[in-house]
């Protein structure tokens, strides 16, 4: 059965939109970014109500975890997380 191993988990769809957020934030930063860019960057069909409550989540766990801050409708990295960024280098 092919695609046994792709099944994933809500947790892990979560974990991977977090992922993609926080990498896209990181690779504009110092730019601020609004929720509705992101939304069209990030989602493969923006209008979609599960892929925008996803990239919602997203925001308020990374949030929540001092990886980004909300500026209204702008999104940007934390000092926390572009540091680590720079840590790690790429």
């Amino acid at each position: 059965m092919e695609g046994v191993n792709e099944i994933r988990t809500p947790a892990e769809d979560d974990a991977a939109v977090e992922g993609a957020v926080l990498r896209l934030l990181l690779a504009l930063h110092p730019a601020q970014i609004a929720f509705e860019e992101l939304l069209r960057e990030i989602a493969a069909c923006p209008a979609d109500f599960a892929q925008r409550d996803a990239l919602e989540r997203a925001l308020r766990d990374l949030a929540a975890a001092g990886l980004l801050h909300r500026n209204g409708n702008l999104v940007l990295p934390s000092r926390a997380a572009v540091r680590f960024d720079e840590l790690l280098g790429d």
